[in-house]
């Protein structure tokens, strides 16, 4: 008998999922197995957490939409984080939740998971009967794929168990398609840019599919790009690439979005992140956001004008209705030459930290690994005070190298986001940037990567606490975020994993040694790093705490 979980999975496996992650459990086996025999890959993870973030990160490095199986009622808890992050990113995953048999009140596992999932900022979808089930499955998968929605769809047990109703043969779901500006708004952003002399084009995660096309519109109306954090990569191929707009900026960067008299977002929110609190906006700049989000339009800051289109349609409809003449603007030799040599911060001069042999000073240790590795790499990031230094001193090659999980704030997910991101990005190296904190508190999924003989770099910056607090808290309340020393390179060998003790730069030539042995697991760099004063984006990042 075909049961109705094995209808589910063979239906999603149809519709294009590209990657399941999840914990096994009672209430999801037989929905897992089908999607398996359907051919979605599937990733066994050690806690419920980590795979709904490696789904996140599947599914913004893959630009496909990701799953996670669950176990019903705790199950669903356990990755509340992970859908939370990918809920406030707009990352298309779809949550397989069991849930407990309906009427089945005293089961320990019944809970609200609607009301839950809601909580999240998720969308709460239920397969309701088996014979709305078909329907239900593609109104779900739909949702993610289109409106890039994070999903969770609700299995009640006596559902899955029920014979299935219906054929699936066929059934199909396209992505939609663009949609475009209103006429008047694109003249009146035309307008704007033809009255400009400095303009700045900045794009987010809404951003990061439209990038021939703001490059065009960019050269046509001379103006300088610039991207979010999430979209680090974005414009590397030209020369007035400013790289990543806010509290991450070089001076340089800094200096010559500040000095811009117009300001275009493209699919970014403008937040205090991307624009340092308003720091970077000057008095007298205008500011146009284009979002397909009506929502989105000026909820971080007043805009003087709004367009609720897709980025690339905006960006191709403007260039349609410009002037013929290419003006430089803000495109000239002399801003050129400043930022070839001055916008990155391994151009800008600063005190090196280091104590031999004791500590290594956290941007050196960067700098150092970021020549060392292949170019072809992908680049996540752990929340915490060191997350500038990797975000900004370790190139990438482009948009799909560079996995920013930072919406929801936690602390912890990197581990989760750089399995996720290396299972979409697989002829890449896979790097990690985290704090001693984040790596301990994921600590369990580094054998998940061990399992699956995944070559990681995980550079992990030990200063032995929560390098944030202790920079934001009193002296007074130190004991409770400061910690002894942690052997992490010890650690990571139970694992499985190599791990090597870093205090000096020259202790980073075992990972030329690593590289070169051809790794089938992940390398784990412990560097006990210089006490930096609070890295530079604190000042304006807690401003807003």
């Amino acid at each position: 008998m075909t049961t109705v979980a094995d209808q589910i999975g063979a239906l999603l496996g149809q519709l294009g999922i590209g990657h399941c992650f999840g914990v096994v459990g009672s209430g999801n086996f037989h929905v897992t197995n089908a999607l398996r025999a359907a051919g979605v890959p599937f990733t066994a993870t050690r806690h419920e957490g980590g795979a709904s973030t490696m789904a996140d990160a599947y599914a913004r490095m893959s630009d496909t939409v990701a799953a996670v199986s669950l176990h019903q009622g705790c199950g669903l808890t356990n990755a509340a984080t992970g859908i939370g992050e990918a809920a406030k990113s707009d990352s298309p995953v779809l949550v397989l939740a069991a849930e407990a048999s309906r009427g089945a009140l005293h089961s320990n596992f019944a809970m609200d998971q609607d009301g839950f999932a809601t909580s999240l900022g998720a969308e709460a979808h239920r397969i309701h009967t088996p014979e709305t089930a078909i329907a239900d499955v593609v109104r779900a998968y739909r949702t993610a794929l289109r409106e890039r929605r994070t999903i969770v769809l609700n299995l009640p047990l006596d559902v899955q168990a029920a014979p299935a109703v219906g054929s699936i043969h066929g059934i199909t779901i396209e992505s939609a398609q663009a949609q475009r500006p209103d006429h008047r708004a694109v003249a009146q952003f035309v307008d704007l840019l033809e009255g400009s002399e400095r303009p700045v084009f900045i794009a987010g995660r809404g951003g990061r599919c439209a990038k021939s096309e703001i490059t065009a519109l960019a050269q046509q109306t001379g103006a300088l790009l610039a991207t979010s954090a999430v979209a680090k990569g974005l414009f590397n191929d030209d020369a007035y690439n400013l790289g990543i707009s806010g509290g991450f900026s070089s001076p340089l960067t800094a200096e010559l979005i500040t000095g811009a008299d117009l300001i275009v977002a493209f699919g970014t929110a403008l937040n205090m992140w991307t624009m340092r609190g308003g720091k970077l906006i000057g008095a007298d700049t205008k500011i146009v956001q284009i979002d397909i989000d009506d929502a989105a339009i000026g909820a971080h800051r007043p805009v003087s004008l709004g367009v609720v289109a897709d980025a690339a349609a905006t960006a191709t409809d403007a260039m349609a209705l410009l002037s013929n003449n290419q003006p430089v603007r803000y495109r000239t030799e002399p801003i050129r030459e400043r930022i070839v040599t001055g916008a990155r911060w391994d151009q800008t001069e600063t005190k090196d930290l280091s104590v031999p042999g004791t500590v290594v000073d956290p941007r050196a240790v960067t700098q150092r690994l970021n020549e060392l590795l292949p170019s072809q790499r992908i680049v996540s990031i752990d929340s915490g005070n060191f997350m500038g230094y990797p975000s900004q001193y370790l190139d990438v090659p482009d948009e799909f190298g560079f996995c920013f999980t930072q919406a929801f704030q936690a602390i912890g997910l990197g581990l989760y986001t750089a399995i996720g991101s290396a299972l979409a990005q697989p002829n890449r190296l896979a790097v990690l940037g985290t704090g001693d904190g984040g790596f301990l508190m994921a600590v369990q999924e580094l054998e998940t990567a061990v399992r699956y003989q995944m070559p990681l770099v995980v550079l992990v910056y030990n200063d032995a606490a929560y390098g944030a607090e202790v920079h934001h808290f009193t002296e007074e309340d130190h004991d409770t975020v400061t910690f002894p020393e942690t052997d992490i390179a010890a650690i990571a060998r139970g694992f499985g994993a190599t791990g090597i003790t870093v205090r000096d730069v020259d202790d980073l030539a075992a990972v030329t040694q690593w590289l070169d042995s051809s790794p089938t697991a992940p390398l784990v760099i412990d560097a006990k790093i210089a006490n930096d004063g609070g890295s530079w984006w604190l000042a304006e990042a807690f401003q807003g705490h």
